[in-house]
């Protein structure tokens, strides 16, 4: 299958260009001024739509296996691909967690001909599972996952010795959840003592406060210097952690760390408004942590923008403070944020390209994806700057049903997503077919 797509502009590398651009089969074969359309099978005109390589989101949770009520591989790519986004690595604390290679391999299987975007996964780390982490073959995850702070199962990883053992010795990427139980423990029993089971939402980044994040970071930052480790820091919420890390581009640094969408987009003022629909861990700051996290993207202290999509039913998200569900659903409309950021003049467009999709490839290494260039996978999306997209129950995706940006008008509409090169979103449907691969990283 041969597709030309036609007067487009190209935005990738921190060029933008109109041109055309053939995919053969599941690669880009050209890109050029005015491209020969001879035996093409399909011609798209663009337009002078935007064309920018599909994101790569390095966190999301798609609930499999276990937790299927939530989401699923098939249902939390569809939305995924719907939302311009071509490449996931998915989180390990689903049930059974990802502990283990025997429950690795099993998520392979899983993801394999049902998943719309390619796939990757996380090995999780615990306090007892040293010898499955160095027994852990190179490249067979995407990384090594820590959750420094509360997690569902036996994730919580709080021994110092194990910190130091996997820091010391693990030789791929470590992504770390950065927050510190005992103060957020403190918190919580402070504010339980105040009120009861009604703990207002608002309370909710004072519990999960900018201490126990500052905290948990610079253990982590202290452990990756010390012992020379690849450390990646996820889902950044507060100003003062900034200071851990460098600006610039993400190649070199041994240190970097990201944010995700959501923390971008809302403050602790959204609270009143939506209350459990946008409690997560870590929990949403304040406007001036959030005006600090956007400044940081746009100087590279954040090389990398993710979702950390983590859908909840309806029901386990409407119960009192203590008994809701932390996370939300976002990977249909993260790009959409993105780009409504761009619009509003907090980063150019070619920074967000590289936070989306550059940066992630390379910082995990992911193979001959993440740029509009002849010879890699043709994972592309189309987006309309012109078409506004409105957020309406009637066209969510993912399987809870559900979105915190529900009656949000965003000015742009992503009209196509290609997958290795097949059109898996056409603008209003997912294709039935799952064109999405398992991700190759570079293991030198």
């Amino acid at each position: 299958m041969k597709t030309l797509i036609r007067n487009a502009r190209i935005v990738s590398d921190g060029d933008s260009r109109e041109g055309d651009l053939l995919i053969d089969g599941e690669r880009i074969a050209r890109i050029g001024g005015s491209i020969d359309g001879a035996g093409v099978n399909r011609e798209i005109d663009a337009h002078g739509r935007w064309l920018l390589p599909g994101m790569i989101d390095d966190q999301v949770h798609f609930r499999e296996p276990g937790l299927t009520h939530k989401g699923d591989f098939a249902t939390e790519s569809a939305a995924a691909v719907a939302g311009g986004i071509t490449s996931f690595m998915e989180m390990p604390n689903s049930n059974p967690t990802t502990t283990t290679r025997e429950a690795l391999r099993d998520k392979y299987q899983r993801a394999e001909g049902r998943a719309h975007a390619n796939f990757a996964f996380y090995f999780g780390a615990s306090n007892d599972n040293i010898e499955e982490i160095r027994a852990l073959p190179a490249g067979e995850a995407c990384g090594l996952k820590i959750f420094m702070g509360a997690s569902t199962g036996n994730m919580l990883v709080d021994d110092p010795q194990t910190l130091e053992a996997i820091f010391a010795t693990f030789p791929g990427l470590i992504a770390t959840h950065c927050e510190d139980t005992p103060t957020i423990k403190a918190h919580e029993e402070h504010f339980a003592k105040r009120y009861g089971e009604d703990i207002p939402f608002s309370a909710h980044p004072l519990i999960r406060s900018a201490e126990a994040c500052y905290k948990s970071t610079e253990l982590a930052v202290g452990l990756a210097r010390r012992h020379g480790s690849r450390l990646h820091v996820l889902h950044m919420t507060t100003a003062r952690e900034l200071d851990f890390f460098e600006p610039g581009p993400v190649t070199g640094k041994q240190i970097t760390a990201e944010a995700c969408v959501h923390h971008l987009w809302y403050s602790d003022a959204d609270y009143d408004a939506l209350g459990a629909r946008i409690k997560c861990n870590p929990a949403i700051k304040t406007a001036e942590d959030r005006a600090a996290l956007r400044a940081a993207v746009a100087d590279g202290r954040l090389n990398i923008i993710a979702t950390d999509h983590a859908p909840h039913t309806v029901d386990e998200k409407n119960r009192p403070y203590l008994k809701a569900a932390a996370g939300l659903p976002l990977v249909q409309h993260a790009v959409l944020v993105v780009l409504e950021l761009v619009r509003q003049g907090h980063f150019d467009l070619a920074t967000a390209v590289e936070r989306m999709s550059h940066a992630p490839a390379e910082r995990f290494g992911v193979q001959e994806r993440g740029h509009i260039a002849e010879g890699q996978f043709a994972d592309l999306m189309l987006v309309n700057p012109d078409h506004h997209t409105d957020v309406m129950p009637e066209g969510l995706l993912s399987k809870c049903g559900w979105s915190s940006f529900e009656g949000v008008s965003f000015s742009h509409h992503i009209d196509a997503t290609f997958v290795n090169g097949f059109q898996a979103w056409n603008g209003q449907q997912v294709a039935e077919r799952a064109a999405g691969q398992r991700l190759r990283f570079a293991t030198a």
